[in-house]
């Protein structure tokens, strides 16, 4: 649930309240400042909150400021002193939270964090709209349905740090994204980042579910890479109690993630009584599919054809096709998430383990290891321990502020020990590092190696999630 602050009052501040609770879906939580009772709302839904002061107030406003984490702020008020006096009394509390005014005064503001709008802008851009031969705004665009839809990527959200070409895109696609209110050419590569307005256009229905899944900070993996997890085995290269083992974690991932389906895909069959085996295995869960491929067109050619098929989000994968380090490779370039079945069981899992490495890479991931802990129920254990860069404290505060908007407590560890001796000691754990085409090159033993994201991925005594990344 998002909480907002709203500090309202004068002649929009009432129409603006009763629009908000006619518009009330439960989703978000308001804290409401006002001054004059003639401007409240005859209903008053549980989830908004009402403090009487004058927000031009420093020493009152950092009270509500201080008591909850609030993810965006709307001011409307009467006049320009007191909409400007408001906003630097949230700047000195608040550097970068996204704040939205009413400025009907022609306040100029060098804040990139800042949407204005002009009330008499607003007037004459819909009465413009009645007039022929004139270029009319989205919503009268098409069908009139809602067919396109703007939506501002809040921070924490999982698709926050994704680059567009890892986000599925089924009857929706992204056409536009503006970034410090400048439009920005979009390409497969580009990442989105916090407070980026991005257009998009395809189903309503689609979209209204394409809204939820970025609005939401937790609850949403393994979207936006796809909607299903898929597990690939292959009887020919596993043995038989790996593969049934296999199975078993893949049901538990099930069960935990918020996918809609599992697809086990068996490649290369070598016995009629282990498929029975399996299907006996499944018959109990709801949206399970077993198929098997009899023609051995390979890793890659299967995937091919089922990734858009399958809608695949995450690919389940044993410790021993890993080995096979040239064949995963070639998947790498669809940019599924890569679930690595280590030791120990996924029903042990008590905590989720970070080994902080290069910034870049976990600054990438950073949104979907709280989704993934929040789904799991794990508590979140960071490593802030390795050697390739000693000065991390803007990704430990990207963290902490991340722990806050997810609700999510974390615990860091900070000291001068072998990263990798420390990891070792963990039990019950699952490790998410990022998904680097260096894992799968042939490489040989380095006892002086400072990579920690390489050396984590060749253990194997607990599970691994593999994130995609772009890397430069």
């Amino acid at each position: 649930m998002k909480k907002v602050l709203v500090i309202v009052d004068g002649i929009v501040a009432k129409k603006l309240l009763d629009r908000m609770v006619e518009a009330n879906t439960g989703e978000n939580s308001y804290d409401i400042i006002y001054m004059n009772d003639d401007i409240l709302p005859s209903i008053k839904p549980s989830n908004f909150i009402f403090y009487q002061f004058d927000p031009t107030s420093l020493s009152k406003l950092v009270t509500v400021l201080n008591k909850e984490i609030h993810t965006e702020v709307l001011i409307a008020l009467r006049s320009k002193d007191e909409t400007i006096n408001v906003i630097k009394n949230i700047r000195i509390k608040k550097k970068n939270i996204q704040i939205t005014i009413y400025n009907n005064w022609g306040i100029e503001l060098n804040d990139p964090n800042i949407n204005s709008y002009n009330g008499i802008d607003v007037l004459a851009n819909g009465l413009l709209e009645k007039l022929p031969n004139i270029p009319v705004v989205a919503q009268n665009i098409g069908l009139r349905e809602g067919e396109i839809m703007e939506i501002r990527v809040p921070f924490g959200s999982t698709y926050a740090y994704r680059y567009i070409g890892s986000i599925e895109q089924k009857e929706w696609k992204i056409f536009g994204l503006y970034r410090n209110q400048k439009l920005i050419n979009i390409k497969p590569s580009l990442i989105l980042k916090p407070n980026d307005i991005i257009l998009i256009i395809g189903n309503p229905k689609v979209l209204m579910q394409v809204y939820s899944a970025i609005t939401k900070s937790h609850g949403q993996f393994p979207m936006p890479f796809g909607q299903n997890i898929y597990l690939f085995l292959d009887s020919f290269i596993q043995e038989e109690n790996e593969i049934l083992t296999s199975v078993k974690e893949s049901l538990l991932l099930h069960q935990k993630l918020k996918n809609k389906e599992l697809h086990i895909k068996i490649t290369r069959p070598t016995s009629p009584k282990l498929i029975s085996t399996i299907r006996d295995l499944l018959n109990s869960t709801p949206n399970v599919n077993i198929e098997i491929d009899y023609h051995n067109i390979g890793l890659k050619n299967i995937l091919n054809n089922d990734k858009k098929r399958f809608d695949i989000g995450l690919i389940v994968l044993s410790h021993s096709l890993l080995k096979f380090k040239e064949t995963i490779k070639q998947i790498l370039d669809l940019k599924i998430p890569i679930y690595k079945l280590g030791e120990s069981s996924l029903a042990k899992t008590k905590k989720t383990v970070v080994l902080l490495n290069d910034t870049k890479s976990y600054e990438q991931i950073s949104p979907m290891i709280f989704d993934i802990s929040s789904q799991f129920k794990t508590a979140t254990k960071i490593f802030n321990i390795t050697p390739i860069e000693n000065d991390k404290d803007d990704l430990i505060e990207h963290f902490e502020n991340l722990s806050k908007i997810f609700n999510h407590t974390i615990e860091i560890v900070s000291n001068n020990k072998n990263p990798i001796r420390e990891l070792k000691k963990e039990r019950n754990a699952l490790q998410i590092l990022p998904l680097k085409k260096a894992m799968f090159d042939t490489r040989i033993i380095d006892f002086f190696s400072t990579d920690s994201d390489l050396l984590s991925f060749d253990l194997s005594h607990f599970n691994q999630l593999l994130i995609p990344i772009i890397e430069e």
